[in-house]
């Protein structure tokens, strides 16, 4: 059996290889609860690179409508280059239409977007909160390649998977024994509650989340907006 003697990269004295990656992963999280009649959807501040914050005052929640947020982070480079082709688009739709896009159009419309750029993703985490036509609040999340799951609460970007066990007890009551009567109903202030006590947990875990939350919390009327602090190491 022949043996072939494997010879290193020749090393030229004076020149550096670079790796080139496309990708940057630029951090932060998000939370998204739809009630009867609203949606809470929340996101931190923070945008770094590593162990550098870029900023601590970035704010991650694009208002698409008057009734409709989006929350995306990852790349921050791919989440300005998708949520500014979305702004085009609606813009083209309320012009050809003569209406503004619904929330369930929008969220069809993202995922489309989305797997238009499967071959070469966009490398954000999105979750779509709003308030559909019939007045219900809705909650979309999507993978990178634009499937689309509504839900009635989700968590995604790099503390994801610290965040959607405090959903799943908090807002979905999983192993608490309850029973449909027994079930509270839900409303903006124990959504928002529970979406602020979600990210004081993940701050305390995840280093790429941190520094403050935006709460956007959408009725049918108006979305308003508050500012929460959280810890700055």
């Amino acid at each position: 059996m022949n043996k072939f003697e494997q010879f290193p990269d020749y090393q030229v004295p004076g020149v550096q290889h670079h790796d080139f990656s496309p990708y940057e992963s630029n951090g932060g999280s998000i939370v998204a609860i739809a009630g009867e009649d609203f949606a809470v959807i929340a996101a931190d501040t923070r945008l770094s690179s590593g162990y550098n914050i870029h900023t601590r005052t970035q704010n991650k929640l694009f208002k698409l409508s008057e009734n409709s947020v989006l929350g995306s982070t990852g790349c921050w480079s791919d989440t300005l280059s998708l949520t500014g082709l979305l702004k085009v688009r609606m813009q083209m739709y309320e012009h050809t239409h003569l209406k503004v896009m619904s929330t369930d159009a929008l969220a069809q419309m993202l995922s489309i977007t989305m797997y238009n750029r499967r071959f070469f993703p966009y490398y954000v985490s999105n979750i779509l909160a709003g308030v559909d036509k019939d007045g219900k609040g809705v909650v979309y999340s999507y993978d990178p390649i634009g499937h689309c799951e509504r839900a009635t609460y989700r968590a995604g970007g790099t503390a994801g998977p610290l965040l959607q066990p405090v959903l799943d007890n908090q807002i979905g009551y999983k192993n608490q024994n309850l029973s449909e009567d027994e079930l509270p109903k839900l409303s903006i202030e124990r959504a928002v509650a529970v979406a602020f006590d979600t990210f004081i947990s993940a701050a305390e875990r995840d280093i790429y989340t941190g520094d403050s939350v935006i709460i956007n919390i959408i009725t049918k009327d108006e979305i308003k907006s508050q500012e929460l602090p959280l810890r700055k190491d």
